[in-house]
Order: structure tokens, then C-alpha cells, then sequence
């Protein structure tokens, strides 16, 4: 192991420190799949060697990474605010938007901001409603939760209970949000396999969601295999206690990347991770395990594959997805190690930890995704920090295909991508690590741009406002949404 004075050649921007460190949330009991880790992490304190703590350390004392709790950031990047977590304990998970408001999911429910004033977020309400990982998002008077963790049933009052036990509830939970002050729960969806992640189409009467869930097992009476698809649920604007499941389209007809030992170090599709859909295109991504898919959405119930491809060299685990403004790219990440490991060092190399960036090259159903490219934060981080791409979003710039990227510990990535063959990072925030001697899970869950700021929700640090000032990004602090559910991509204007 390459000490990480020798990996940096200059030093990063240290800012005033933070609060000390408390210990990491305990996971929810897990269903069929957690989401920290997902394969082969671990979301526990482990042990680091006695070289690895002193690598660290020293790292730390050289200015070469943050020290515990300390923050740095690039000279366009500023932290506006930050606010910690508060009646939810468990980790702090997704995001979405709707007018001054934000909505940030947690392992143990949700809390609403206002954020008129990005200085200062205000808590309009928490809701306690625990089921892993809480993945969030809005439309109109609607709140969707998704709940992948066996619960007792399908109440905010559930416990925990094995997958193994017919009785036991997973799926998608549906709240009105219509008082913000006052959520109100109005229904429940159970899916196969429970509701990882979820994903919105919505329509003038209808939303349509996609439901990602995967790792079946013979020992899960519903969570069985083969499980090579997803579930799509239809739900009544008027009426969303009607809320069903409607199609179970299925998106591996041969079962997906086998994995080992075909494929050793790729995971095997049992389903999928993440979709993000892009409805003014009629077009989705797919994140699913081994393999990234694009797909046709003319018609939201049956969502048809166009083009299907694999990584077997660098990508472990395919996380999720995003386009670009004009939809002619895919950028896929891979969540190596489940996020519970620290893949942003030496060691592990550029490429595997990464986004992979995907030309759509062709038309019609003849369209492919065509390799470009892999991107990676240049700053290593030490050992004890967990580090990996995960959820980011569009920075809407004319002209430009820039993204915003939370990396866990390795904080909050801006990027440029207009070259695909040569993407580079423009600016960034991170924080220290959590500890020097165990690796504790933790750092930036979701970073995604809304409305002229950068909004992340850190694990254990909790809810953060950034700023970005740089001629690449100005041009999109004029661009205003409505509504941002950063896994349903707007046709920005």
C-alpha cells in the first residue's frame, strides 16, 4: 500500500473543523438486500491494520487528506450550510425536490426541509416510519417510500421480521404530502423482493413507478427466483389507495450476467439496482447488477430493452444511472465494494470504483451504448473511509454535460463530461474521515443540483448546502424546477 503522502502532489484546502465524530447508525434489519453494504461490503466498524492507521495519520498530518471531522474544498466550491440529523438516527439516504422544500429520506423515515433560504434549511416536519433504505420521492400531493427490509407489516409501526416468514411485508409505501407540516400515510404497495429503489413516470392522472429489488432466494416466499425483472406499479392521482401492481415486465429473459465464475469479481443479475428515466425522450436507464440496459418507455407499463451491455473487466456492480441534457450519453456508476469499502486509493486504480461513460450511438431500436470512457475522484482517501460513485445529477448548463456526485467519504464530485473521451472534476467538498483507526460508513449519500445550489445528504453528517461559483456552472443558477426527482430526469430549459 502506496502511502497517501506519496499519492497527492498538492495539498487540499482545509477548512475549519467540524463536530467530532459519534458512531455510525446500526442498519435495519436486512431483507433480501441491504443497500449498505450491497455485495461484498460491510457496514460494521472493521478493523484496519496498524500500517493502514499509520498511513492515515500521517497522510492526514502532511495535509495530503482532511483530518477527523476536518472539511476541504476546491476554491469555487463553498459550504453554505449544514444541518444535523435530529429525531431520525438511522443513515441518511436519497433526496428530492418540490418547490422551497426538500424531502431526505432516512433509514428511519423521512424529515422535509424548507429551503427557501439555502443558509439556513428550516425542519418543516420528521416522520418516523422505519423500513431500509427509504429511497424518496415526490409528485404533485404524492410522497413515495420504498421499503426493502422484511417488516411485521406494512405499517409505520412495523418491526423487524425475516424474509423467511410468509407474513412479512416489503414494497412501496405512499404518503400525502399535500400539508407538509402533516404527512399522512395513504397506502401500501408490496413488490417481489421489496423496493430497493424506485423509480417515478408520472402522467397527468397517473404515475407509474418502476420498483428495483434483487437477490431472490428459494428461503423467500416472496422473494423468489428467477427474479429477472421489475415491478411496475400504476397509481391513481385521485385515488392512490388504489395503488397496485400492474406488470412484471421482465428485462433478462437469458438471466442476466451469470457473475462468478464466469465473470469473477461481477455480480449476478438477479434484478435491478437503480432505473432513471427520462420521459420527454421516451427513454430509461438501467442499472441492474452486471448489466446496464437502455430501454424504450413509450409505453410506461411495459418498458422494452433497446440495448443491453456489460463491463467485466472494471465494473463490479451497476449502481445507477444518468443522462445527458440531450440524451446521446449514459453515465453508469459502479458501486464496488457496496459501498462499505475504501475503493478510492492507489491500490484500487482509476477504473474499478467508477462511472463509466456511454455514447448512444445509432437510432430506433437499433440504438447502442458505446463505451467511452471511465471517471474517478483524483483525491485518495485513507482507509478508514468507505469511498465509491453513487447518486448525482445534471448540473443544467447550456452547451456543457456537467454532473454533481456524491462519493460517500469521498464527499461531493463536480464534473465535466462534454468530452467524453476526457471527462475531468472541476470542483469538490469533502469531509475527513469518521475515524483513524476503523473504517466507519459514512459521507455523501445523493449530491444533486436544484434551483442554483448543490444539496447533499451525508450518512452521518447529515444535510448539507453547497455553492459552486465557476463560469462552467453559473449559466444554471436562471434554470428553475418545479419538481426534481433526480431518478426522473426533466428536459431542462
Amino acid at each position: 500500500m502506496a502511502s497517501f503522502h506519496k499519492i497527492r502532489k498538492r495539498r487540499r484546502r482545509l477548512v475549519v473543523a467540524a463536530a467530532a465524530a459519534g458512531l455510525i447508525a446500526s442498519l435495519l434489519a436486512a431483507g433480501p438486500a441491504a443497500a449498505i453494504p450491497e455485495p461484498g461490503g460491510s457496514s460494521a466498524e472493521s478493523g484496519v491494520s496498524k500500517s493502514d492507521e499509520a498511513e492515515a495519520k500521517a497522510a492526514i498530518k502532511n495535509g495530503d487528506i482532511p483530518g477527523v471531522d476536518e472539511e476541504a474544498h476546491s476554491a469555487n466550491v463553498k459550504k453554505l450550510a449544514s444541518v444535523p440529523k435530529d429525531a431520525l438516527k438511522g443513515f441518511n439516504s436519497d433526496l428530492a425536490f418540490q418547490g422551497k422544500y426538500a424531502f431526505a429520506g432516512n433509514y428511519d423515515g423521512f424529515r422535509i426541509f424548507d429551503v427557501s433560504d439555502p443558509t439556513d434549511p428550516k425542519t418543516v416536519s420528521q416522520v418516523l416510519c422505519p423500513g431500509s433504505q427509504n429511497d424518496i420521492s415526490v409528485s404533485g400531493d404524492l410522497l413515495f417510500l420504498s421499503t426493502d427490509s422484511s417488516r411485521s407489516d406494512n405499517s409505520c409501526n412495523s418491526t423487524t421480521r425475516p424474509a423467511s416468514e410468509k407474513s412479512s411485508w416489503e414494497g412501496m409505501k405512499i404518503f400525502d404530502i399535500s400539508d407538509k407540516r402533516n404527512p399522512k400515510y395513504v397506502s401500501a404497495v408490496e413488490t417481489a423482493c421489496g423496493s430497493h429503489t424506485h423509480t417515478l413516470v408520472p402522467e397527468k392522472r397517473n404515475v407509474y413507478v418502476y420498483v428495483s429489488s434483487y437477490s431472490p432466494s428459494e428461503a423467500f416466499p416472496d422473494c423468489q427466483p428467477p427474479h429477472d425483472g421489475i415491478s411496475v406499479i400504476k397509481v391513481p392521482r385521485s385515488a392512490p389507495e388504489a395503488a397496485a401492481v400492474v406488470d412484471f415486465p421482465v428485462l433478462f429473459p437469458d438471466g442476466g450476467n451469470p457473475g462468478a465464475p464466469t465473470n469473477p469479481g461481477v455480480s449476478t443479475t438477479s434484478g435491478c439496482h437503480d432505473i432513471t428515466a427520462y420521459p420527454k425522450l421516451k427513454l430509461a436507464a438501467g442499472a441492474c447488477m452486471g448489466d446496464g440496459l437502455l430501454m424504450d418507455i413509450s409505453n410506461p407499463v411495459k418498458p422494452r430493452v433497446i440495448d443491453r451491455v456489460q463491463d467485466n473487466v472494471n465494473f463490479a456492480f451497476w449502481h445507477s444511472a444518468t443522462f445527458n441534457q440531450r440524451g446521446n450519453k449514459v453515465v453508469f456508476t459502479d458501486e464496488l465494494g457496496g459501498g462499505g469499502a475504501p475503493t478510492c486509493n492507489e491500490a484500487t486504480g482509476p477504473n474499478h470504483g467508477a462511472d463509466g461513460i456511454y455514447q448512444i450511438v445509432g437510432k430506433g431500436d437499433k440504438r447502442q451504448l458505446a463505451f467511452r470512457s471511465y471517471f474517478k475522484i483524483p483525491r485518495h482517501q485513507a482507509e478508514t473511509e468507505n469511498c465509491v460513485a453513487h447518486n448525482g445529477s445534471l448540473i443544467p448548463v447550456r452547451g456543457r454535460d456537467i454532473m454533481v456526485q456524491a462519493w460517500y467519504q469521498g464527499g461531493v464530485s463536480i464534473w465535466d463530461f462534454t468530452d467524453s473521451r476526457k471527462p475531468k472534476e472541476i470542483g469538490y467538498f469533502e469531509r475527513g474521515p469518521l475515524a483513524t483507526d476503523t473504517l466507519q460508513v459514512g459521507g455523501s449519500w445523493s449530491a444533486y443540483y436544484y434551483n442554483g445550489h448543490i444539496f447533499s445528504n451525508d450518512i452521518e453528517k447529515g444535510f448539507d448546502v453547497l455553492r459552486i461559483d465557476d463560469p462552467r456552472t453559473n449559466g444554471a443558477k436562471r434554470v428553475r424546477l418545479d419538481e426534481l426527482n433526480v431518478q426522473t430526469q426533466p428536459r431542462y430549459r
